[in-house]
């Protein structure tokens, strides 16, 4: 039987790179994945290829719309390939995972195919895919089994017409109509990239705004644009039935008035949240506990009541975002090294990525008035910028939140281009725990989007932005 200093189950961000950080460490480290490539959801069948498909889609929408503002034209009809569209998509998630496989090999980790299981607290069993089975040990072991998407107990997911993000991500043709049931970031970018190729697409949103965890702004921003771009949305509306009879979708909901709405479609992509994935881990067999939300159950160390065993990432409490699962996978490799790692749960940023970008860190307007917390608030339109007229990105805008006495940056909520980049400045400026002034006399390069930041910064601090 092989042994290792460390063992991971679940190949996505988080583990993976608790892997490498493991090995680079010292420690002889093994990865147990599910599937035939590394990756988990985010390089497979969420983040990347979501990515790749709002990046072919916006190019067509620009050629379509902008090119000829620009000066750039096109003889003839600008056509959509979605089949070559897709490949494209597949041949970066392919290069992608081929690259986790990379940086396994440098770093002398040994992978194994298949699904790991719990025989104790040291012993996972893995079963591959041909029936054989094989078990290794570990002195340490990582759970990083991620998620999976949720659905509504009275939706059957056919994953033809009635599917989730997975088959959102290679249909074989372009919807007439696609209903998308949760207006959460997951539905908002798949359904803007339809949308931009020809789709009628409608929101159906339980709650009465889209992106409901974030900066209420944000929401009434992001939903404002989107109407521009001629999404359809119903919020506040509780969807009662979904049925497919051929290739025709009827969404039945009520909305506040308790009044029934009737949709048809030809797809409904059903977008309501991701849960815990633990099935088949035989957890109790190692004395980890689960909880009432199926995830498993950690301290601040992220060790689960086998103190040996860890979890990270989606598959534990916190926000669902590959980032926040590689910060605590590295976290938990130095831990086990016998360092001082930290992670600021306040400081991950959250990101939807459509177009205009939205991006968040720190605390919203609603959570601070919650606490009771004075604060000051710095808002520039990205409109005002010299690079966004350029550009043509006239949409959103920067907002800091600071406190009202201390002038240190509590929140930075933006809606703009490239905000999923921008994001970082405060994210770093948050870190060490810069006041709105601290940012706002910090050269930023003319012109740029990111002079947006400083503006607000600007307003934040004595309400004396230059621009406006």
């Amino acid at each position: 039987m092989t042994q290792y200093d460390v063992a991971v189950i679940g190949s996505g961000p988080g583990g993976y790179v608790a892997a490498i950080r493991c090995a680079q460490l010292g420690m002889k480290t093994a990865i147990i994945e599910k599937y035939s490539t590394l990756g988990g959801t985010c390089l497979n069948v969420g983040c990347i290829p979501s990515k790749a498909l709002l990046d072919s889609s916006h190019h067509y929408e620009d050629a379509v719309k902008h090119f000829e503002t620009h000066g750039i034209e096109i003889p003839g009809e600008v056509k959509v390939n979605l089949e070559k569209m897709i490949a494209r998509k597949q041949a970066v998630v392919d290069q992608t995972t081929k690259g986790v496989q990379f940086l396994m090999d440098k770093n002398k980790i040994d992978v194994y195919e298949g699904l790991g299981s719990f025989q104790d607290a040291t012993h996972v069993e893995i079963a591959k895919s041909d029936g054989k089975k094989e078990t290794i040990e570990a002195k340490n072991i990582i759970i990083a089994t991620g998620s999976k998407p949720s659905n509504l107990p009275f939706i059957t997911l056919d994953k033809e017409r009635v599917i989730t993000s997975t088959e959102a991500l290679k249909l074989p043709e372009i919807p007439k109509h696609m209903i998308i049931i949760g207006g959460g970031v997951i539905g908002l970018e798949l359904g803007q990239v339809y949308k931009r190729l020809g789709a009628e697409v409608t929101v159906v949103e339980f709650m009465d705004r889209i992106i409901p965890g974030m900066d209420a702004s944000l929401s009434k921003e992001l939903m404002k644009v989107l109407k521009k771009q001629k999404m359809k949305f119903l919020l506040s509306h509780k969807v009662k039935s979904v049925e497919r009879k051929g290739k025709e979708i009827t969404v039945k909901a009520d909305n506040a008035k308790g009044e029934e709405v009737v949709l048809k479609g030809d797809y409904c992509l059903v977008s309501v949240g991701r849960r815990p994935y633990t099935e088949g881990l035989n957890a109790e067999a190692a004395g980890v506990k689960i909880d009432d939300h199926g995830r498993v159950e950690v301290n601040e160390h992220l060790q689960t009541a086998t103190p040996n065993i860890y979890a990270i990432g989606d598959v534990i409490r916190g926000a669902m975002l590959a980032h926040k699962a590689e910060e605590e996978g590295t976290m938990v490799a130095e831990i086990l090294a016998g360092q001082k790692p930290h992670i600021d749960y306040n400081l991950i940023p959250g990101v939807v990525y459509t177009w205009p970008e939205v991006a968040a860190v720190g605390k919203t307007e609603e959570e601070l008035k919650e606490a009771g917390v004075a604060y000051k608030v710095g808002q520039f339109p990205m409109r005002a910028l010299g690079r966004s007229r350029a550009s043509m990105d006239i949409d959103g805008f920067v907002k800091i939140l600071a406190d009202a006495s201390t002038d240190e940056v509590l929140g930075v909520h933006m809606i703009g281009a490239r905000c999923a980049d921008l994001i970082t400045e405060a994210v770093t400026a948050m870190e060490f725990r810069a006041s709105a002034e601290d940012i706002s006399r910090m050269s930023h390069a003319h012109p740029t989007y990111a002079e947006a930041v400083k503006e607000a910064a600007l307003a934040a601090t004595d309400n004396r932005p230059l621009h406006i």
